[in-house]
């Protein structure tokens, strides 16, 4: 099985531009748990939208959050594992590199 996940060992500690992209199951009862992770890595991000993918919906609804951040591959790849980890949650990066 391979990793969703970039391995970069080449410059450590050069910053990356990257879209972190996340599917959130019943926002209602998830949102707070990715809020608090957005906020708690808030150095790296740049921005952030909320998508109300299904716009109709009362309860128990899909999200989906974009974000752009900008740190290190490792930084990047940490934080995409951690939300990724979240119960109900799917987190998907795309870094840029040169």
């Amino acid at each position: 099985m391979t990793s969703n996940f970039l391995n970069f060992k080449l410059m450590p500690d050069k910053k990356h531009l990257a879209t972190i992209t996340i599917l959130v199951k019943d926002r209602q009862n998830n949102s707070e748990n990715i809020n608090k992770m957005l906020t708690e890595n808030g150095h790296l991000v740049m921005a952030r939208l909320g998508v109300n993918v299904q716009r109709s919906c009362v309860e128990n609804c899909t999200g989906l959050i974009a974000v752009a951040i900008e740190g290190t591959a490792k930084e990047i790849n940490d934080l995409t594992k951690k939300i990724d980890g979240l119960y109900g949650i799917v987190a998907k990066n795309n870094i840029m590199t040169e």
